[in-house]
Formats: structure tokens, C-alpha cells, sequence
């Protein structure tokens, strides 16, 4: 072999090498879920954005008691049907159910941690804790 072939075989493994590792610690932050829930509130955002990667970003305004001032969910959101959900119940109360995922090292995937993969439209008898006498 040549010297030229292995400065060429030498530069190839120091490109592909990090970017091999760089693949599989993006394919395992995404599919390892640090932790998962639900957050109820209103949407008052959502928009579909980004310079080269469009994804969806939306705010959820959580209201606890009347009086204190409301607190803001943000949230990402890869699939288009639960787009078409959220664009339907926008004004409505909602469940939205998320996966957090920590280490994601690009903003392609989304501009937060969190990953909404189902949303609920909640009617006003189911808030309505069993206790209440309502």
C-alpha cells in the first residue's frame, strides 16, 4: 500500500468514525426516553418552523388557580396527524401527553426536549375532581 492510501484510509476513518458516533448517540437520544407525562392547559401557539428542518413548536399555557399568572409548556411535535388534533381544539382545554428527550444535539429534531405524541380535548365535567360536590 502506498503512502498515499493511508493518509487517504487515515483521513476517511477520522471522518467517518465521528461521524458514525455521532449517528448512533443522535438515533439513541431519541429513542431512549428520559421521561414521559401528560400537561393540561390551553394552546395558544403552534407554528411550523426552522431554516433547513421544519418541525412544528407550539406553547401551552398551563392555568392553575384564577389570579396566578399562567405558566407556558413549550412543546415540539413530529407527527402531522396530531397536528390536525391540536389545530382542532385550539381554544379548547386539552391533555397533551409528551416524551422528554434529553441530549438531542441538533435543533433539527426540535426546538425543546419535549415531544408531544397524542393529544386529549378535555369537556368541563372531566376536571370535575369525584370529591366535588358539582
Amino acid at each position: 500500500m502506498s503512502g498515499l492510501a493511508k493518509v487517504v484510509k487515515g483521513l476517511i476513518g477520522l471522518v467517518v468514525i465521528p461521524l458514525v458516533l455521532l449517528a448512533l448517540y443522535t438515533w439513541a437520544s431519541l429513542s431512549w426516553v428520559y421521561s414521559s407525562g401528560e400537561r393540561v392547559g390551553y394552546v395558544q401557539k403552534v407554528s411550523h418552523k426552522g431554516w433547513l428542518c421544519k418541525t412544528w413548536e407550539g406553547e401551552l399555557v398551563l392555568v392553575t388557580m384564577p389570579g396566578t399568572q399562567a405558566e407556558k409548556f413549550y412543546f415540539t411535535v413530529h407527527d402531522d396527524a396530531v397536528i390536525q388534533k391540536i389545530n382542532k381544539t385550539v381554544g379548547e382545554r386539552v391533555r397533551l401527553l409528551y416524551k422528554e428527550h434529553k441530549g438531542v444535539p441538533s435543533s433539527c429534531f426540535g426546538e425543546t426536549s419535549y415531544y408531544v405524541d397524542d393529544v386529549q380535548a378535555l369537556d368541563d365535567m372531566q376536571h370535575v375532581s369525584p370529591a366535588d360536590p358539582a
